[in-house]
């Protein structure tokens, strides 16, 4: 990488490469900062001059970044935002807002959280935009940092062990994070299922077929942990990324699975569905609102997170050891 003179460099061109980064898109940029395309194009060139590297290669219908440039575009997010909110520090006016705002969650935690949401932003904040991506992981940490996710919503034991211990050493905490509502998960299969009829004991437990919902892929969960410690086990015949999903398969077969109780609901398949006590002591699932100090100060983000706690309170789950 070449060697950038900051004196001579033009703050402009990184809001462009901000914008660009954000949308991966020239086109969504160009309309977000109120330029032409070709206008766009030339900042880009000026900056990929000035760093030496090509920044974005198109694809398909948009651009994907470099390696470099997916390792410069948290800082210069952080300086920029940083920037307008020491320049522009006053109070957030939802009703004249156009802000977009990126939020990941599973589908479980989008059916209590986004419908309070929406109404929300329709009485107060109708120009601001919602974009809900699908949460992957138990780490969105990497999300965050990137600057692609604004706010992370879901059950992040190991992050936030591992934030309660490093925060007491940082400074400056990178990650900030507030406790939602605390959610119990049942066993779920079809009213007709054998098992249904009985006390679920934990032999029979280990003995059915399951399914488990695992944004990562593996076949290994909490409720795993669980009998693992126990020396016991499961048979998991199928992986999915959606509880929606695994409600639908385990009404139609006789498969077992664990879902969030006030899911149940949202699948559409209640009625088809008995539930029961898990027959194993899991911890409690803490659902948490995880999110990026460079967002921390912004009066708009401030707003964002309040509106998400109040969307769960609308619903009257308990945010139990806060």
């Amino acid at each position: 990488m070449s060697k950038v003179n900051f004196r001579t460099l033009d703050l402009n061109l990184l809001r462009v490469f901000d914008e660009v980064m954000a949308e991966r898109s020239l086109t969504r940029a160009a309309y977000n900062l109120a330029l032409s395309q070709p206008a766009v194009s030339n900042a880009l060139r000026r900056l990929r001059t000035l760093l030496g590297d090509e920044l974005v290669r198109r694809s398909g219908y948009g651009v994907e970044p470099t390696p470099y440039a997916l390792q410069l575009w948290p800082a210069v997010r952080e300086a920029l935002q940083r920037l307008r909110a020491s320049l522009a520090p006053g109070p957030f006016e939802p009703s004249q807002a156009q802000d977009v705002f990126v939020l990941a969650m599973a589908d479980a935690t989008a059916s209590k959280v986004i419908p309070g949401l929406v109404a929300i932003l329709d009485a107060q904040a109708p120009s601001v935009t919602l974009r809900v991506l699908p949460l992957t992981t138990r780490d969105p940490r990497p999300l965050l940092d990137g600057g692609g996710v604004d706010l992370a919503i879901g059950y992040f034991p190991g992050v936030l062990a591992e934030l309660g211990a490093t925060h007491l050493q940082e400074q400056a905490p990178r990650f900030f994070w507030r406790r939602l509502y605390q959610g119990r998960y049942v066993v779920a299969m079809r009213r007709g299922h054998p098992l249904a009829q009985a006390p679920l004991t934990l032999d029979a437990y280990c003995a059915a077929r399951h399914v488990l919902v695992s944004f990562s892929g593996r076949p290994f969960g909490f409720v795993d942990e669980a009998l693992a410690a126990l020396s016991r086990r499961r048979r998991v015949v199928l992986t999915v990324n959606q509880f929606f999903t695994a409600g639908q398969v385990v009404a139609r077969s006789d498969l077992l699975t664990v879902l969030p109780q006030h899911f149940l609901s949202a699948t559409g398949h209640a009625e088809a569905l008995a539930t029961l006590p898990l027959p194993l002591s899991v911890p409690p699932v803490h659902v948490d609102m995880l999110w990026h100090r460079s967002t921390e100060g912004s009066a708009a983000h401030a707003w964002l997170r309040q509106a998400v706690q109040r969307a769960v309170a609308a619903t009257g789950l308990e945010a139990r050891d806060a």
